[in-house]
């Protein structure tokens, strides 16, 4: 582990330049004085590191001194540091030795090929949670190529898109980055400086234009995804009270957005409970799907459409065939 380590020092000096005891040791995970151990090694070894005291100090490397690790190409390269992002310590717990991979792949390239390639990784975020907790399966997404094209490039991008409801129609656009949530491509764009996200499975035609697009520099992409997500939820939750079967309390948790209260109902077995989801649509998505076993009480509009629905289904299977 230790030899991992020094290399990881030397990958991480590389690539970033000088750095204190205390971001090495939080990169690292380790502790300052292992740090301090760690380059009292690698000096001893031969290798050419230095110590700068004072405010603004740090380790570093003498200017010159590389290492190569591998013959990557920038798309070898970049294929690797996007597939990077679809792991993370909570979710693999290949959290610290994905990230030692990822600062080896990077610190092995040649320069030019290093910032281009860290570059487009930037631009490029894959997470396990969806825009929503489920839903349909992703149609097959046809513009994929030519929108990522777009974002690596920098450039402008005129979409024929077809929101949810309406019919096709034109935009033009400036692509901030590309995000696969649960299998799902979107864009973040803005568009006449109004932030927008846009389905991949939804753009019907896609134009890429000379025009440099209007990318702030230094974009979170992982901030930016977040924020909008949580946007969305903000303005479409809806609050439901309903009673549940308690053996199907981990089915409903699942689908939900929270459970806000929780107690015992009168009847034994069953919960009443306060829950949140992302819209009214879905709720009646999620309690029609527990049958029996669930029963809306507020909204009223909720329990008319799974009253309605049931009604429906009622007469259907009642027809004799």
């Amino acid at each position: 582990m230790r030899a991992d380590r020094l290399l990881s020092i030397m990958m991480l000096l590389q690539h970033r330049g000088r750095m204190t005891a205390a971001e090495l040791a939080g990169e690292l995970e380790v502790s300052t004085r292992t740090v301090e151990r760690d380059f009292d090694a690698l000096s001893g070894a031969g290798v050419p590191v230095y110590a700068e005291r004072g405010r603004h100090g740090g380790y570093a490397l003498l200017p010159g001194y590389s290492t190569d690790l591998t013959g990557l190409t920038h798309d070898e390269a970049l294929a690797l540091l996007v597939a990077g992002s679809r792991a993370s310590s909570e979710s693999t717990g290949m959290g610290p030795a994905l990230a030692s991979a990822m600062r080896k792949v990077v610190a092995a390239l040649p320069q030019p090929h290093r910032t281009a390639a860290t570059s487009d990784a930037e631009r490029v975020l894959v997470r396990q949670e969806g825009w929503l907790p489920v839903g349909e399966p992703e149609p097959e997404v046809e513009h994929l190529a030519a929108v990522q094209r777009a974002v690596f490039a920098g450039r402008r991008l005129r979409i024929r898109y077809q929101a949810e409801c309406q019919e096709p129609r034109w935009r033009t656009v400036d692509p901030v980055g590309l995000v696969s949530a649960r299998g799902r491509w979107y864009l973040l764009a803005t568009r006449e400086g109004a932030e927008r996200t846009y389905r991949l499975s939804r753009m019907r035609e896609v134009q890429e234009l000379t025009e440099l697009a209007d990318r702030p520099e230094g974009v979170d992409l992982e901030r930016a995804w977040q924020e909008r997500r949580a946007r969305f939820f903000a303005a479409r939750t809806v609050r439901v009270r309903l009673r549940l079967l308690a053996g199907r309390r981990a089915t409903l948790a699942g689908a939900a957005r929270g459970i806000i209260t929780e107690v015992a109902d009168r009847e034994d077995g069953w919960l009443l409970l306060d829950v949140t989801f992302a819209d009214v649509m879905y709720a009646q998505s999620v309690l029609w799907s527990l049958g029996a076993d669930a029963e809306a009480l507020e909204p009223p509009e909720l329990r008319t459409a799974l009253a309605e629905r049931a009604q429906a289904a009622a007469a259907r299977y009642a027809t004799e065939r």
